[in-house]
């Protein structure tokens, strides 16, 4: 049987987007100290970090709406998936959604998975 990136991608976004939007600071779990994130022009290292930078982002309610998911598997031989995500935020109570895109790289851990790499970046 084939490994099925495509549904981890989905399960591993929908859990993710659904963090995000309750408490981001439990999305700790998800990250590594040698993990990345890109947020904008932002670049920052480890897990504290990444989670200190999504937690002080200046908005209360975020809602994410995905328009498109592609998965990829990732180096040969591995079960690491690239995963890119594209849509809409609707931010606290601003009327107009912002466009959105984010790559995960994902990276097998046991028998999950946690984020190496993490780039976000608004759309205009």
């Amino acid at each position: 049987m084939s490994f099925d990136y495509q549904g981890l991608a989905q399960q591993f976004v929908n859990h993710y987007y659904s963090q995000f939007s309750a408490d981001r600071g439990s999305l700790a779990p998800l990250y590594r100290d040698h993990s990345m994130l890109t947020f904008e022009r932002d670049q920052v290292q480890g897990t504290q970090a990444i989670v200190e930078k999504l937690t002080s982002l200046g908005f209360q309610k975020v809602q994410h709406e995905i328009a498109t998911l592609d998965a990829q598997p990732g180096t040969p031989g591995n079960r690491d998936v690239i995963v890119m995500v594209t849509g809409k935020l609707l931010i606290d109570d601003e009327p107009t959604p912002k466009g959105y895109s984010q790559v995960f790289h994902l990276i097998p851990e046991g028998d999950s998975y946690y984020v190496y790499n993490d780039i976000f970046r608004l759309v205009f």
